[in-house]
């Protein structure tokens, strides 16, 4: 049933399910000391609001009607907690909570929960998947393509990070603020992997995907906001800003896949690139490199070589060394094979790719086979590579635009402009 369709009551409680869960889960976490019953006790109670909602009305405040109904669940779920959490006893406290608590340090509820997940026991990991589900919402699906694992070994991973905060008791506490710097690794890669998550539907299709995308960067935002004398936090914004600012451009009028290679920087947001820049030279004075000042460097040359039609591949190929210093993933040496490749050297670039393991569904690992393979001259291998790509995307514009040869005039390959 599509949005218009469905009942008033029942879009009431999505709404507050998107715009409450990750405040309303720290609120029953900090009861609870457990993640995973807080968020069994948060489902039991939005299972209840489309139960009731329909009948009884929404009530005047959603969010204090969850958080009760859900303090109430996670109350029957333990015997001690059941004697010390009355009804009553749960209203009062939602009034003082709401009336008298200050305002976090962090600013935003979200933003503080990411920070708790950071917790320094906490396998580092596991932290950033925690903040995916717990805070974002993502399905441990999407987790897992977000870091190259499986589905069953990334359950197993939240499984485990879960059980160990219940089973030490590790306190489910906001941190000082003093305590954030220490813990904000974790949280800088949970904001990118949800960025990237949203990223990958370049048809803009998933609106709740480009919600995901919004509250990155807003996320980015106020971290580095927060702490503005860490490089990387600023590194971070400004390769997001620097990606987001591309976003109207990555479509044609009738809905093709453009390259960064063929896109017009008229319809960039000229607000986003400036705001990315300045963050950029910020980081830079601090002199602190790091893997998100330098992907966003690669983005910002990215966009100067387009606005300028000049060629960049050596600084390039040389970022990409750099970048794969700090942070040697799976995509990161792809990339790096595919920018060597524009640098003029694509035989090396090939025998690295083909030295990859574990990439036989990886696509942008095929999609930068293709262009590698092009290349270096092997085009029946570069058509066989894009149709192996264009199979494992689910995006029909991608597709296309693999299937069509896009592979063989496009600067930087096809994945230049499908992952931040």
């Amino acid at each position: 049933m599509d949005a218009a369709r469905r009942p008033p009551a029942a879009l009431m409680a999505e709404q507050a399910a998107r715009a409450s869960y990750g405040r309303l889960l720290a609120l029953v976490s900090a009861r609870t000391r457990d993640i995973a019953a807080a968020e069994d006790a948060l489902a039991e109670a939005f299972a209840a609001a489309l139960a009731q909602w329909p009948e009884q009305g929404v009530p005047a405040n959603p969010e204090a009607w969850l958080l009760t109904v859900a303090r109430r669940a996670a109350g029957h779920q333990s015997a001690r907690a059941a004697t010390a959490s009355r009804a009553e006893n749960v209203l009062t406290l939602l009034a003082e909570e709401r009336e008298g608590a200050e305002p976090s340090p962090f600013g935003d509820e979200r933003l503080a929960l990411l920070f708790v997940c950071a917790h320094p026991a906490i396998d580092p990991d596991a932290q950033a998947p925690l903040m995916l589900q717990t805070v974002l919402g993502l399905d441990a699906a999407r987790i897992a393509g977000a870091f190259l694992v499986s589905s069953a070994a990334m359950g197993q991973r939240l499984v485990r990070a879960k059980r160990k905060i219940r089973d030490a008791g590790i306190a489910f506490a906001v941190p000082d603020l003093a305590e954030a710097p220490q813990r904000l690794g974790g949280v800088l890669s949970a904001i990118y992997a949800a960025y990237g998550t949203a990223w990958d539907d370049t048809l803009g299709a998933d609106t709740r995907l480009a919600g995901l995308r919004r509250e990155a960067l807003f996320l980015a935002r106020l971290t580095a906001e927060l702490l503005p004398d860490e490089a990387e936090a600023l590194g971070l914004l400004s390769l997001i800003l620097h990606c987001e600012a591309r976003q109207s451009a990555r479509r044609a009028a009738d809905g093709a896949f453009v390259p960064l290679h063929a896109q017009d920087p008229a319809m960039w947001s000229r607000e986003m690139v400036v705001e990315a820049e300045d963050a950029l030279r910020c980081a830079a004075d601090m002199a602190a490199p790091g893997r998100f000042q330098t992907e966003a460097a690669i983005q910002s040359l990215h966009a100067h070589q387009r606005m300028t039609s000049e060629r960049f591949t050596a600084p390039l190929a040389r970022l990409y060394d750099v970048l794969a210093g700090f942070a040697p993933t799976t995509g990161v040496m792809v990339a790096r094979a595919v920018a060597h490749a524009e640098n003029g050297a694509s035989i090396a670039a090939l025998g690295q790719l083909r030295a990859m393991t574990g990439v036989d569904t990886y696509q942008p690992w095929w999609a930068a086979l293709a262009r590698v393979s092009w290349l270096a001259g092997d085009a029946d291998g570069a058509a066989t590579a894009a149709a192996t790509a264009a199979g494992l995307s689910t995006d029909p514009a991608i597709r296309a635009f693999l299937l069509g040869g896009g592979y063989s005039f496009a600067i930087g390959g096809a994945g230049q402009d499908t992952s931040p």
